[in-house]
């Protein structure tokens, strides 16, 4: 059984034992967080039983996951490459520079990562429909995931979600409603369809169970390192919950001694959405802001999981930086052209991200540094492609230059 303890809430620190279905903190409204007995996830978890386990999926730490593993038809989650790019890496100058890519998961995005944990949930519930509100990534994850199980799907997403993956979803089998409206109404909507229909909700922001699906890269980010944690790992963020995840995979390897240090977390914004980074950098509350960017996997205005997303920067005295939708695409074309590694604008901000913290010696280029890759390129191509274009020539050889 999995060593959970219970649930407590990130604002008012309530506890909560774990019963149900549960979403938000029944005190004050709060995000919830799942806690563990890590002297009992200690005994099962080791590097020794690391070295033997011939699980190389998500299922693989599972002392350290909230719920039984399930089989998810036979499709694989996690234990992405961490790649090491030469030419990337030497184009910048630095060390020690690694690339976690996670648009080698079955749906193409990290989101994967938590899907699979909210629908090992949705059955142990005995719960047979699933929804989430998303910009794409976690929807056509959703889709994707449930389908190889058989759960139906009922998915929310803002009228300007990308084409390619509105066409996962509706391929995947899932009923999709695009709102005529941006995330945080889809959002709101998918909340009251689960409160009326009773519908499992797989939303960041609201179900407390996601980050635990996503802090599964902070693991696996160590184990491939020979459990040494880098200096710093740069996410990009939206609405705050992967940031909010990695810091507590850290931390969990940490409460269970496989790692002896926490490492910075660089939370990368694009300039028309960057709430937190304003929060961070102002020191006050999160403010509302419109959300206008060409990275839609990070276009939240509303973060619902921003006050996580702050803790994880400042409690590994990290940092957090936003940076132009020019500098998100420049980034697109680099990993595209050094790596042979395509990407969604989304995921390139953390490339984007890394080059200016290195400008302003935010991060030094000694540092071993671990970039998250979150989504495929094809998942939004029209909006990576930016103005590139193919030369249009006659069909004869002279035209060739």
């Amino acid at each position: 059984m999995p060593n959970v303890t219970g649930l407590k809430c990130i604002e008012c620190d309530h506890v909560v034992a774990e019963s149900g279905v549960q979403y938000l903190c029944e005190s004050c409204g709060g995000n919830l967080e799942v806690m563990y007995d890590y002297e009992k996830a200690k005994e099962e978890w080791n590097e020794k039983f690391a070295e033997n386990s011939k699980e190389y999926s998500i299922w693989r730490y599972a002392p350290l996951l909230p719920v039984k593993p399930l089989n998810l038809g036979g499709l694989k989650v996690g234990w992405t490459p961490l790649v090491e790019s030469d030419r990337l890496r030497d184009m910048l100058e630095m060390s020690q520079l690694y690339l976690k890519d996670d648009t080698q998961n079955p749906t193409a995005s990290l989101k994967d990562r938590a899907t699979a944990i909210a629908l090992a949930k949705a059955v142990e519930l005995n719960i047979s429909t699933v929804t989430c509100a998303s910009t794409g990534n976690a929807a056509s994850s959703l889709s994707g995931l449930s389908a190889a199980i058989g759960l139906e799907v009922n998915i929310f997403v803002p009228e300007n979600a990308p084409v390619p993956k509105i066409s996962q979803m509706l391929l995947y089998g899932a009923n999709v409603y695009k709102i005529k409206g941006n995330y945080d109404d889809a959002l709101d909507l998918s909340i009251q369809s689960t409160i009326k229909f009773g519908w499992y909700n797989r939303s960041s922001g609201y179900n407390p169970y996601l980050s635990e699906g996503k802090k599964t890269v902070a693991f696996e980010i160590c184990e491939q390192l020979d459990w040494n944690a880098p200096d710093a790992v740069v996410v990009p963020v939206g609405d705050g919950c992967i940031i909010g995840g990695v810091h507590k995979g850290f931390y969990d390897l940490l409460q269970i001694g496989m790692i002896s240090k926490m490492p910075r977390l660089i939370a990368v914004q694009a300039e028309g959405a960057n709430p937190i980074v304003e929060a961070f950098d102002s020191g006050n509350d999160l403010k509302d802001s419109e959300a206008n960017t060409i990275a839609d996997g990070i276009a939240v205005g509303k973060p619902r999981e921003g006050q996580k997303a702050l803790r994880a920067i400042r409690e590994t005295e990290g940092y957090a930086v936003a940076v132009s939708d020019n500098a998100i695409l420049e980034a697109v074309n680099t990993l595209s052209s050094k790596c042979g590694i395509f990407v969604e604008p989304a995921a390139a901000a953390s490339l984007a991200g890394l080059r200016k913290c290195l400008n302003d010696s935010v991060i030094h280029k000694y540092d071993r540094v671990v970039l998250l890759l979150t989504g495929h390129g094809l998942k939004a191509p029209e909006a990576a492609i930016g103005n590139l274009k193919a030369k249009e020539i006659e069909p004869d050889i002279s035209a060739v230059t």
